[in-house]
């Protein structure tokens, strides 16, 4: 009798000791991208989201910016990056960002327009249409600071932009044209710009969280995405949507914004090192993701995606009509906040005229 409940006293501590042990011994997301140091001596640490991959080149940017910011300030400063979600969505995260809770965020351009509407003009379709036009804008830096500028108002510092590929339509049946599009359940991000733009091309898309999609795609509540080839091959959606249809009619980007507040915590010459390490990353990750993405293209091709292009004529309707969402957003874009150094009268027009564009 005593050895049978010493038997059981085992099988009991075990079991706990395997459940308490359980969580400890799971790999955390992170563990790929753990840092070389021990920042436990930095004397000012900033936490920074992102809801997306360190796969894409545009979220990696924030484990460079860490290193870099290690090496540079001699330890002083840590950039403890946390994508994947793991802060949350990206308005609950916004909000932290605001409050102080957290002092730095990678936020998706369509997201971005919750406390900055000027954010919105990436979002406008054929405006900034192509990774030159992306790069002519950027180099403009009257026009470029201006628009990073656009959360000064909610006490957020906007710094510079990465990207993840030019938007398109992954789907489960060819859409080789605007009316195949009509007949596709396509669904699109979360952003009242986004569906003004579908809706102005006579579709009526379905909105959706960006996690409730793998599950939708496979259960057929929707026929295809709004996304780019990038984001696609990389998550796998091309395991169910074999067709995608270049359309390219914006570009989807990550802003790097900050919270002011704790950025003033930082001695003068930090701040330096700050903003130019942050720079010079941005910089060197649009260039990877281009190749990134062309490189994604090819691999897709390889495991059976069919890609197609939309006739001109169709790709010439689109910007006719999708110049109403220009102009239905021209007043949030061109509104002017205290902040503002540079005060244009026309701000969108401003940048529609120096791109190009042409409905």
């Amino acid at each position: 009798m005593v050895a049978r409940k010493i038997g059981i006293i085992v099988v009991v501590l075990a079991f706990v000791m395997g459940v308490a042990a359980g969580p400890a011994a799971a790999k955390s997301p992170l563990d790929a991208w753990k840092p070389k140091f021990d920042p436990s001596g930095a004397k000012y640490k900033l936490v920074v989201s992102n809801v997306s991959t360190p796969a894409l080149k545009g979220v990696f940017a924030g484990f460079a910016i860490r290193d870099k910011l290690w090496e540079r300030t001699n330890g002083q400063i840590y950039f403890e990056y946390k994508p994947f979600s793991m802060l949350g969505g990206e308005r609950e995260v916004l909000n932290q960002l605001q409050m102080g809770a957290i002092q730095g965020m990678a936020v998706s351009s369509v997201a971005s327009t919750m406390l900055g509407p000027r954010f919105g003009l990436i979002n406008l379709p054929f405006l900034v249409d192509t990774y030159e036009k992306l790069d002519k804008f950027v180099a403009n830096k009257k026009l470029f600071e201006h628009y990073m500028n656009a959360m000064d108002h909610q006490g957020i510092m906007g710094l510079d932009i990465t990207g993840y590929g030019s938007y398109g339509w992954a789907s489960k049946k060819p859409i080789k044209n605007l009316e195949d599009l009509k007949k596709v359940k396509i669904r699109i991000a979360e952003a009242e710009v986004n569906k003004l733009t579908y809706n102005s091309w006579g579709v009526n898309p379905v909105v959706m969280p960006w996690p409730d999609v793998p599950m939708a795609l496979k259960q057929g509540v929707i026929d295809g995405l709004d996304h780019t080839p990038l984001v696609c091959y990389l998550t796998k959606k091309f395991e169910d949507a074999k067709f995608y249809t270049y359309v390219n009619y914006a570009q989807g980007l990550f802003i790097w914004v900050f919270n002011k507040a704790w950025f003033a915590t930082l001695p003068a010459d930090l701040q330096k090192i700050f903003v130019d390490t942050v720079h010079e990353v941005c910089a060197e990750m649009r260039k990877e993701t281009r190749a990134q993405e062309e490189d994604a293209i090819q691999k897709s091709k390889a495991l059976g995606v069919t890609f197609f292009n939309l006739p001109e004529k169709d790709l010439a309707t689109m910007r006719k009509l999708g110049n109403a969402v220009h102009e239905k957003y021209v007043a949030a874009i061109n509104k002017i906040y205290p902040g503002d150094a540079y005060k244009p009268d026309n701000f969108l027009k401003e940048v529609q005229d120096f791109l190009g564009y042409k409905p």
